[in-house]
């Protein structure tokens, strides 16, 4: 395999992204995103031009997975640049459906979809707020989220959900949030796009304001306007590159 790719990341949330259409095993994807033995991220895009842009997306591990709020942001800075689309306000096809973005000159806001608060759990000694947004998510709220032992406190809530769970640990101030995440399929990553959209709709600020959310990885804000959930913030790029391997 030889594979031109470019590197990106928004809020250390880092992705291999590659010009569909690709048929990549989960094992090639896997190597891929290994920090040790590949070029390394968070997961892989798979980002295919045409009347409409096409976004698949892969966990690190090869996973498939339903949404990315990150990589929707890095995929539509992308796909503005190389020229695929008119404007910088288009649709993404993701797994989940189309999804509007708008590329602005500092930040690109996308839309993550419908937002949901299906309930509530107790797992592992932590009260959770389950969320959906297109891909599930377990947030629990604590006073310090640098006192968890995520790599700990991540996998033994997760390991409670059939077909897993992102979990995300929340402080609430009053006009913003400060969380780390446990990603499904990846571990703790300095961002999680979803993940951030989750938190803002557990902690019940649906409302319409702009959120700021801050992440290991910098500061997004997430917007959920009439139940529908936007998220803003940068999308940068790291290096571009050909691989050869697997």
């Amino acid at each position: 395999m030889t594979l031109e790719f470019t590197k990106m990341q928004g809020l250390g949330n880092d992705f291999v992204v590659v010009e569909g259409p690709a048929d990549l095993t989960p094992e090639q994807v896997a190597w891929l995103c290994d920090r040790r033995f590949g070029v390394g991220a968070d997961g892989l895009l798979v980002l295919t031009p045409g009347e409409t842009v096409v976004m698949d997306y892969r966990n690190a591990d090869g996973s498939p997975a339903e949404m990315c709020g990150n990589g929707l942001r890095c995929a539509a800075r992308y796909a503005y640049d190389a020229g695929w689309v008119e404007g910088p306000e288009f649709v993404v096809e993701t797994p989940v459906g189309p999804r509007r973005v708008v590329v602005g000159e500092g930040e690109i806001e996308v839309e993550l979809g419908p937002i949901r608060v299906t309930g509530d759990a107790e797992q592992a000694g932590y009260r959770l707020r389950l969320v959906d947004v297109g891909n599930p998510h377990a947030v629990a709220f604590v006073d310090d989220p640098d006192a968890v032992d995520i790599g700990k406190a991540g996998p033994e809530v997760q390991a409670a959900f059939p077909g897993g769970v992102n979990v995300e640990f929340v402080r609430v101030e009053p006009d913003s949030l400060t969380m780390r995440v446990w990603e499904r399929g990846v571990g703790e990553t300095l961002a999680c796009g979803t993940g951030m959209a989750a938190v803002v709709a557990a902690a019940g600020m649906t409302d319409g304001r702009r959120v700021p959310v801050r992440v290991p990885g910098g500061v997004g804000a997430v917007t959920i306007r009439d139940g529908i959930a936007w998220l803003a913030g940068p999308a940068d790029y790291s290096f571009t590159g050909s691989v050869a391997g697997r």
